[in-house]
């Protein structure tokens, strides 16, 4: 059953956190925001197909999740109200065709340029607000953890199950990646943002997903919660290893690549 709640965190990876992540590790900060909204777009578009064909489609024999459906339109009104436009569905169905993020990010931009002009949104606004960017992924992943908290003690035979394929999918993506990169001679700020953006998971997308088809007490759920509990220690150790392996292979400059959307972090 677990196994589902698995899939929809394995569609994409989450910007934001690739954002930190790369700006930890000393990345191109413009590269990864430019990667990150390609990304977005591709997750808007893709991941209700991608969630209904590992779901519905791709199941393995013993599974024992022959009797569980799932709706597109589930999925992909959850998309929209998370992300954006999401893929096509029946307009009485789509109860949020923008996404409040979105939304909320381009209502603030445009006013707030028209009132205060490009330069001290950039000095004032932006400078300010950046910091609360990282407290607000703090605190979603203590508000995660505490939601399924009594669900983690109590099945630690399922997390288990469910932490070792993530683990090691963190690691055999991230390396591979790294490593082709280096053959192919990338500069070390752009191989970290590939590194980080192949291995990176929307895990805050993963869980409202799982919560709205299969309900909060699931075991799906539960799966796409623990996701966060080992990426979050496992990126955290790969920026510290990228660090390593800068130094090591003398592979770029000393806080090169720090410019970018959370380089005041």
């Amino acid at each position: 059953m677990h196994c589902n709640g698995m899939s929809p965190e394995s569609s994409h990876a989450d910007g934001f956190q690739v954002l930190v992540w790369n700006d930890l590790a000393g990345g191109d900060g413009d590269y990864c925001a430019i990667l990150v909204a390609f990304n977005s777009i591709l997750q808007m578009v893709l991941y209700a197909p991608f969630a209904i064909f590992y779901i519905n489609i791709v199941k393995s024999p013993n599974s024992g999740s022959e009797d569980i459906t799932v709706s597109y339109s589930v999925v992909a009104q959850s998309v929209a109200v998370f992300l954006g436009i999401s893929a096509p569905v029946p307009p009485s169905n789509l109860v949020n065709p923008i996404g409040i993020p979105l939304a909320a990010a381009a209502a603030t931009r445009l006013i707030l340029l028209r009132i205060m002009g490009e330069d001290r949104y950039q000095r004032r606004f932006i400078k300010y607000i950046s910091p609360l960017s990282l407290i607000g992924l703090i605190f979603t992943i203590i508000i995660l953890f505490a939601s399924q908290g009594r669900n983690v003690v109590n099945q630690i035979i399922l997390v288990l199950r469910v932490s070792a394929p993530l683990i090691c999918y963190f690691a055999i993506i991230f390396l591979s990646t790294l490593l082709v990169c280096r053959r192919l001679h990338f500069e070390y700020r752009f191989a970290s943002v590939q590194s980080f953006t192949a291995a990176s998971n929307n895990f805050e997308l993963a869980i409202a997903v799982a919560i709205a088809t299969f309900g909060a007490n699931s075991n799906q759920a539960l799966a796409a919660t623990v996701g966060p509990l080992i990426e979050v220690p496992v990126l955290l150790g790969l920026v510290y290893l990228m660090r390593v392996l800068r130094k090591k292979w003398k592979w770029g400059k000393e806080g090169e690549g720090t410019k970018g959307p959370v380089a005041g972090v």
